[in-house]
């Protein structure tokens, strides 16, 4: 188990950069992906993206539904609807906002092997995809919320 230091609006200029397209799919990406599941764990998290740990890899990993996932590549194909709900990041403590995402979204990504994979998914778990898909983009959840508050 290695636990990442997670990147925060302190150091925002690396939190808004974009994130690269994984080529090589190896044991080094694998052990990204278990650090950054650890990570996220630890710090009761839902969802981290490979840039809040400093790697500017197109990488995440989140919570879906019973099922933590790493997501190579993630890229959102279908979205419908919108729901309005309160967020949270790992990379800015102590605030929360009000954001609207799609209540439902298609992603196609690669699995760590790199093959490829479809994941439906609708209401909190699609926000989580939004989330992370965003931090890939260098797409922070204020640039989204509509109010942002100190919890």
């Amino acid at each position: 188990m290695a636990i990442r230091k997670i990147i925060t609006t302190a150091e925002e200029k690396l939190l808004r950069r974009k994130a690269k397209t994984v080529s090589l799919f190896d044991k080094g990406l694998k052990i990204l992906a278990s650090d950054m599941i650890d990570t996220m764990n630890r710090e009761n998290g839902v969802g981290l993206a490979a840039p809040q740990v400093g790697i500017l890899k197109r990488l995440i990993v989140c919570v879906q539904g019973d099922k933590t996932m790493a997501i190579v590549n993630p890229v959102i194909v279908e979205q419908s609807g919108h729901a309005t709900d309160i967020e949270g990041c790992l990379s800015i403590p102590g605030k929360r906002g009000t954001v609207t995402r799609p209540a439902f979204v298609g992603v196609l990504g690669q699995d760590l092997d790199g093959k490829r994979i479809e994941i439906n998914a609708k209401d909190f778990d699609a926000r989580v995809l939004c989330h992370e898909i965003d931090h890939l983009d260098g797409i922070l959840y204020i640039d989204r919320a509509e109010n942002i508050e100190d919890i």
